[in-house]
């Protein structure tokens, strides 16, 4: 990571991370973050073991490794590593144990493992891609894991980051023109170096993270999928609608290989899938899911779009991140024949959201209200859009401003 990049997030310091990782310091479970590449994991490490020196701890009493970095590269071998490990252990002191980007270790659900029934030991974790949760290491480590889930510069982040506090509705544009990625952030007067940033990033990722590791032939075919999905964020997809669509159009796939590639792209984070819910019923479907992407800058990339048009389904999108950061569970919500766009879930119950870029004319605010009203529960209820206006109020139903709402200054 260059060291602009880790100076600019230090001043955003991304404090709502950093604070998660603290809460859990010195006890007896593995802390995993994962997320995009580029997102920040590893600057977050670096301000871990900064804060950890800046308390006392000793130097030698952190095992820090990057494995990204060529110094380490014979260190991906299990046994290699964990002579390694085993080498700088102190005897009764607290070790903290770093290991970042570990999805690049053979087997290293084994290593971590066995330095995990060690007293004395704190370990983390980072990795980009969500498949090192699964398998073997879901069986070795089954409760002895907790995961913490980082995501590029939220829009409160970037606004903070940009000093643009007085100026939102410049700074949203700005927001989804350019990347909320933490480096692309501050090239944001170079907008060429931006894409050329963002397309490194998604080469990395189709690259390194889908294509190797899934062995994909035929890479045309990935990034077509791939741009599919970017072009349709907030559209209702099944996996044969994209199979037929794209057969149509001249590119001959089938739905098992949709599966697949939609599967590698969701387990190295660059989209998210939206399940349906069924409010009424109270029932999980398993068909028409959303996708939305993790950053709008790398879909303008990919797209070759500014990030202007289809405003609506970018605040959709905007929105579904912000969820996700805050902590819900999220779904596409179905209330009869309509849709919601978010039915959002966490520990204190539901909530449903529209998302609209603008309702100033009553057939659209109906059109938006309609599916709402139709929900018979208490849970709140609310349509966030682009609009200036006051808040308003239709039965309980609330309408606010979206970037509000972003910012922390309205919840519901």
């Amino acid at each position: 990571m260059k060291k602009e990049e880790e100076i600019i997030i230090m001043e955003v310091m991304r404090q709502e991370y950093f604070q998660r990782l603290l809460a859990w310091k010195d006890k007896k479970i593995i802390k995993v973050i994962t997320g995009v590449r580029r997102c920040g994991k590893s600057t977050l490490l670096k301000m871990f073991r900064d804060y950890l020196l800046e308390q006392g701890v000793g130097r030698e009493q952190i095992i820090h490794i990057n494995f990204e970095e060529y110094e380490y590269e014979e260190l991906l071998k299990p046994k290699a590593l964990y002579q390694y490990i085993r080498e700088r252990i102190i005897p009764d002191r607290m070790m903290y144990l770093i290991l970042d980007e570990v999805q690049n270790v053979e087997d290293f659900q084994k290593v971590t493992d066995s330095f995990y029934v060690k007293e004395n030991m704190d370990i983390y974790l980072t990795g980009s891609n969500s498949h090192m949760l699964s398998g073997e290491l879901a069986t070795l480590l089954t409760g002895r894991y907790i995961q913490i889930e980082m995501l590029p510069f939220s829009f409160a982040e970037y606004v903070q980051m940009r000093g643009m506090e007085k100026g939102a509705e410049r700074a949203y544009q700005e927001y989804i023109e350019s990347s909320s990625f933490p480096f692309a952030s501050t090239l944001l007067m170079e907008r060429k170096q931006v894409r050329e940033y963002l397309k490194s990033i998604y080469d990395t990722i189709i690259l390194k993270d889908v294509v190797s590791r899934k062995r994909i032939t035929d890479t045309m075919m990935l990034e077509s999928v791939a741009r599919f999905i970017a072009d349709n964020i907030g559209s209702p997809l099944s996996t044969k609608k994209i199979s037929d669509t794209m057969t149509s159009n001249g590119r001959s796939i089938n739905v098992r290989t949709v599966e697949s590639y939609l599967a590698a792209f969701m387990e190295s984070y660059i989209i998210y899938q939206a399940k349906r819910y069924e409010v009424k019923g109270k029932q999980y479907l398993k068909t028409l899911e959303k996708y939305y992407m993790v950053d709008i800058g790398l879909r303008n990339t990919m797209l070759g779009s500014t990030g202007q048009a289809d405003t609506g389904h970018i605040l959709e999108n905007v929105i579904y991140l912000e969820l996700i950061r805050r902590g819900y569970r999220v779904y596409v919500g179905k209330v009869d024949n309509l849709e919601v766009d978010f039915v959002a879930m966490d520990e204190s119950g539901l909530r449903y959201i529209q998302a609209a870029a603008t309702v100033r004319e009553i057939g659209t605010l109906e059109r938006e209200l309609k599916p709402l009203r139709k929900i018979a529960d208490n849970y709140p209820k609310c349509i966030m859009t682009l609009d200036v206006d006051p808040p308003a109020d239709y039965e309980g139903i609330r309408r606010f401003n979206a970037l509000d709402y972003l910012l922390g200054k309205i919840d519901f």
